[in-house]
């Protein structure tokens, strides 16, 4: 095998956190490997811009309220599609502090609110704790409370590696016992879809591309899933009938076929699928917007082709609910 296309960018990011002293995340307890994570995002990403407004929220689960927090480039809006987003981190690190910066960047590009989830994570709270609170949330913000200040009229679900599962995981119990609002569309950037069996790039990029073996290992222990359950390895479950996706796959990352498999499941299933791979970049870009320039792009990308499909989406439903409104 060839070597594969590094980026210049991604190059020069990776050496210098080869030659960073310090333990490693997952030679971390889990509270200091959070610390280190949302500290990261603040050398590693771009500051998080203008917006209209920036809320928390606490949002009814079924172990007590789930915190969450409102981005909006406008401070007020008619009736339209709400983003909820659950961030990366393995389901052990990560937080709505941690992928603040990118929902920012994500409301201003789409032009609409979006909500990130801060759902219990794993070791203190192992699967399916994670599923269980994004539901709850995701069937909270159909509901439009008044307490969310936006009236959703549909959703889209999107997420970052752990995220990226649970987007997926949400979107089918939504499709099999909807909720007040219904998902128009999904995306999940690096998503892990399947860890019940290892794909080829687990071994490909094993070490020295961010994401190693040992931190997939950590994570996996502390999540502790059962991985051949569709509520954990979401390809192993019925895809059709999900909404229309953007699915969006780095080529250097150890996940990466759990990408394209997915991508390739719902196209067979019948489900309209954008895939897109972001080629000579690692697990982990959307974070890494200042270490890693080039990955503005790939945002840019993503969310141009998302925005594309949540516009036919949303147009195909208020045409159906205009035939069944003429029908009654």
């Amino acid at each position: 095998m060839t070597d594969p296309f590094v980026r210049p960018d991604v190059r020069a990011m990776l050496d210098m956190l080869a030659a960073m002293p310090g333990p490693k995340l997952h030679e971390l307890e889990p509270t200091a490997a959070r610390a280190q994570y949302v500290m990261m995002k603040e050398l590693a990403d771009l500051p998080l811009g203008d917006l209209a407004e920036v809320r928390d929220l606490a949002i009814p689960g079924p172990a007590g309220d789930v915190p969450a927090r409102l981005f909006d480039a406008k401070a007020s809006r008619e009736p339209g599609p709400v983003v909820v987003f659950y961030h990366g981190g393995g389901f052990v690190i990560g937080d709505i502090d941690s992928h603040a910066n990118f929902c920012g960047e994500m409301a201003r590009l789409l032009d609409l609110p979006v909500i990130s989830i801060d759902y219990r994570l794993g070791p203190e709270c192992p699967w399916p704790a994670a599923p269980d609170d994004c539901e709850a949330a995701t069937r909270w913000i159909a509901g439009s409370p008044a307490e969310l200040g936006r009236t959703a009229t549909s959703l889209v679900l999107a997420g970052d590696s752990a995220g990226g599962n649970l987007a997926i995981v949400t979107a089918a119990a939504l499709r099999d016992d909807p909720a007040a609002a219904p998902v128009i569309a999904h995306l999940p950037i690096y998503p892990a879809t399947d860890t019940s069996k290892p794909y080829p790039s687990y071994d490909l990029f094993s070490e020295g591309f961010l994401l190693t073996h040992d931190s997939m290992a950590w994570f996996d222990k502390g999540y502790a899933a059962d991985k051949a359950h569709h509520r954990a390895s979401p390809l192993l479950g019925d895809l059709h009938g999900m909404p229309p996706a953007v699915v969006v796959t780095a080529s250097l990352d150890p996940i990466r076929d759990q990408g394209r498999a997915y991508a390739g499941a719902l196209i067979a299933a019948g489900v309209p699928t954008v895939f897109r791979e972001a080629v000579g970049n690692v697990h982990g870009f959307i974070t890494l917007r200042k270490a890693i320039p080039s990955a503005g792009g790939d945002v840019a990308g993503m969310m141009a082709a998302l925005k594309a499909v949540i516009v036919e989406a949303e147009g195909h439903r208020v045409m159906a609910q205009a035939a069944r409104g003429s029908a009654g």
